[in-house]
């Protein structure tokens, strides 16, 4: 049964490889990886701007949404905006294009069930990344520059008034937590180059491909953890301050010890993890189930 499933998979794999069909998925794909890059990039940028900032000035939000505003500052910037909303919905499609395609490629029964729930949980986040980035495009920015710590900490405390919202958010923590612990696990493990065109690659470039690729997956797990321990913090003690968003993670960071070096190692792995989404744009074999 399981056999002849993976084999209907891979000929729906191989007919929309073909044709058209084929060239327009592999260039959305492209175009999400790209977009992808570009939010880490921002990401890391303003949390490295963060972490070099002097005592008592207030650096622009280290966030997904503060990357966001940051490309909406220009004139052209709703251009870019529009954009990037069509680029992060193209990588969620990628996405969901792995999780049904991708696993019958996986070693094991615990292989196919990792791949698709980590290709699973990619498509939901970037779907979520994609519709909160479009809401932008109808909101003034007056009010999304100092809205957004403020809505997470109101949806937060309507949660812990519940006890399924208690259970909810920590379910939501432990997740985040699983989700650092594979992506560690991906950064000591994967060689980060298996679905490359190795052909069109030099040797120099291959090794600076892992080490991007390790270093910031080994940050993506740091922040994907503290993040997750925060909110399960938070629903233990029903109390709403713990939570923290990604900015406030960052600043939570600056404030321990040694906390400006430690941030900046951070922000420095997620512009790594943005340059290596680049050369996965430029390198990978995007065709459908591969």
């Amino acid at each position: 049964m399981g056999r002849t499933a993976g084999t209907s998979l891979d000929a729906a794999a191989r007919f929309l490889a073909r044709g058209a069909s084929g060239v327009w998925l592999r260039a959305v794909s492209r175009v999400g990886l790209v977009c992808r890059g570009t939010v880490y990039l921002l990401v890391g940028y303003l949390a490295l701007r963060l972490a070099l900032a002097t005592h008592g000035r207030r650096g622009a939000p280290a966030s997904s949404a503060g990357a966001v505003q940051a490309v909406t500052e220009p004139a052209w910037g709703r251009v870019l905006l529009v954009l990037l909303v069509a680029g992060l919905g193209a990588y969620a499609l990628t996405q969901l294009i792995e999780a049904v395609f991708r696993p019958s490629h996986a070693t094991g029964t615990m292989g196919r069930w990792r791949q698709r729930a980590v290709s699973s949980w990619g498509c939901l986040l970037y779907v979520a990344f994609c519709l909160s980035t479009a809401r932008l495009l109808v909101t003034p920015a007056k009010e999304t520059a100092g809205s957004e710590q403020r809505q997470d900490s109101d949806v937060t405390a309507a949660l812990l008034r519940t006890g399924w919202g208690r259970l909810l958010l920590a379910g939501v923590g432990v997740a985040l937590v699983a989700a650092g612990v594979e992506v560690g696990r991906r950064s000591v493990r994967l060689d980060f180059r298996e679905r490359f065109a190795a052909a069109h690659m030099s040797g120099a470039l291959a090794t600076i491909t892992r080490a991007l690729g390790g270093f910031g997956c080994a940050a993506r797990a740091v922040v994907f953890m503290l993040a997750g321990f925060f909110l399960v913090k938070a629903a233990v003690l029903s109390n709403s301050t713990p939570a923290k968003g990604l900015d406030a993670v960052f600043r939570s960071v600056a404030s321990s010890a040694y906390g400006s070096w430690l941030l900046g190692v951070l922000a420095s792995g997620l512009v790594c993890y943005g340059l290596y989404c680049l050369l996965e744009a430029r390198y990978r074999d995007l065709t459908p189930g591969r």
